[in-house]
């Protein structure tokens, strides 16, 4: 098997953080030029046409609902300062919307008719984000219309344009969601808890009197759940079923629904139709490549979506889903750098046994080439966080190592997200010790064979002390 260079690992693309706007075209984020700037396309895997050139990333993009331009945001340097900009689609004319570098700026979506958009900024104090509101025009200045005195960020404006949905991080697993009154500043908590709740994910419902969001307030995993605004009462939508419902999108005018489930890393969508206040209606499931996705941008008539998805064998690349039927076409080309799609390796979802007698879910991928004599060296890595977790996307350095004769056993130690609440709490103080412990045990020799989840037995033996492995 042919042998390619670090350099050309790192050179594989990714498309992703789509959007799909009011007359079809398909925006979107691609690095070919080495950092992610603003693309389009009209038809699938079509010539795509370039409309930003920055030596920075550009973070975001979001078409107008009723003009062809769009809003995009882009920090110099990395520095997560995130100012925005607007784009005109027709005449490539960029124009700065802010003025504060100083300041980090987070997006918070166009008004239904594209004449103002939301913000929060934390320009008036570092420490805690305002609630702007500016009009589209270059000379209109922003409004700030609430102050705030945490990390706040606008998750979109009411079906009538009068509130803005308003979401409130404490902490990893700790939020609250308002609503406010955009004419009064007047913000309505619909939220209160006690202790560390999540509430993420915040939609309107498409008659703007209720919310739909993912929770953990009575359960140790989020499921998707309805607020009432009026009466403040919540009702359980679709329990994860001891998994994480970790997003839901709902397009106001069609009903449609998208929400996504967390299951052991890899991504399990539903499509559907709201036909009751906690009924859905599920559609044919999505014709996607297994691994993981998200990023849903709803089509002007519901009808269809764009979504990204990506795996360990596929690099990110905007697909668009037929609602009703679950029909999927990638529209975007990401390259792969001139390497075989066919050499990527597939990731084996694992479990093995730690000091407690828990076992720890891992992704294990081994070289498809013929070990040699004393087995495949294995790198065993960690993902960072500690609040994260190893999904099944795409890893150009996996990848690399495994071309090159390495095994990589990727575990998802106790503390990780994605699992529920009790098992990210493992870790918690004095217990910071044990995640360790976990990691230690994947790579000791008393570790037993890792038993799989997804096939019938697992093909290879765990790392051994030295760190090695053996084809069984």
């Amino acid at each position: 098997m042919h042998r390619y260079d670090i350099e050309r690992y790192l050179n594989v693309r990714s498309a992703g953080s789509a959007d799909l706007g009011p007359d079809g075209r398909l925006a979107f984020l691609l690095n070919t030029t080495g950092t992610g700037q603003v693309w389009s396309l009209r038809e699938p895997q079509g010539w795509p046409e370039q409309h930003t050139f920055f030596d920075d990333r550009v973070t975001f993009v979001d078409s107008a609902p009723e003009r062809p331009e769009a809003a995009f945001g882009m920090d110099e340097g990395g520095n997560e300062r995130v100012q925005l900009y607007r784009l005109n689609y027709e005449s490539g004319v960029i124009t700065s919307y802010t003025d504060a570098p100083d300041a980090k700026h987070r997006w918070g979506g166009w008004d239904s008719a594209g004449d103002r958009f939301a913000f929060t900024a934390n320009r008036r104090d570092e420490a805690v984000f305002d609630v702007y509101v500016q009009g589209r025009e270059a000379t209109d200045a922003a409004e700030r219309v609430a102050e705030g005195d945490g990390w706040l960020s606008v998750a979109g404006w009411s079906p009538s344009d009068d509130r803005l949905l308003v979401h409130e991080a404490h902490a990893s697993f700790d939020h609250d969601v308002y609503t406010l009154d955009v004419a009064t500043g007047d913000r309505t908590h619909h939220t209160p808890h006690e202790g560390d709740v999540r509430y993420g994910s915040p939609e309107w419902g498409p008659d703007g009197e209720a919310l739909y969001l993912v929770t953990d307030r009575d359960s140790d995993t989020l499921r998707l759940e309805r607020l009432d605004l009026s009466t403040g009462e919540f009702a359980v939508v679709a329990d994860g079923d001891g998994w994480n419902v970790d997003g839901v999108v709902v397009d106001e005018d069609s009903r449609r629904v998208v929400y996504s489930r967390n299951v052991d890393g890899h991504t399990d969508l539903t499509v559907g139709e709201l036909v009751g206040p906690t009924r859905i209606d599920p559609f044919p499931e999505p014709d996607l490549p297994d691994g993981v996705a998200g990023g849903v941008s709803f089509g002007p008539d519901g009808d269809r979506f764009a979504i990204t998805a990506t795996g360990s064998t596929h690099n990110a690349n905007v697909y668009v889903v037929e609602a009703t039927t679950g029909e999927a076409e990638r529209w975007t080309a990401a390259s792969t750098a001139g390497i075989p799609p066919d050499t990527f390796v597939e990731r084996e979802l694992v479990r093995y046994p730690t000091f407690d007698g828990r076992e720890i879910p891992a992704f294990f991928s081994v070289p498809e080439t013929e070990p040699p004599a004393d087995g495949y060296p294995v790198v065993v890595d960690i993902h960072g966080g500690p609040e994260s977790q190893r999904r099944p996307s795409f890893a150009a350095v996996t990848q690399y190592l495994l071309n090159h004769g390495y095994a990589v056993f990727e575990p998802n130690v106790r503390g990780s997200s994605g699992y529920g609440k009790a098992y990210a709490a493992l870790d918690d103080v004095e217990n910071r010790m044990d995640a360790v412990a976990d990691a230690r045990r994947a790579s000791s020799g008393s570790t037993t064979t890792p038993r799989s989840t997804r096939t019938a037995s697992s093909r290879w033996a765990a790392p051994t002390a030295a760190s090695w492995c053996s084809r069984r």
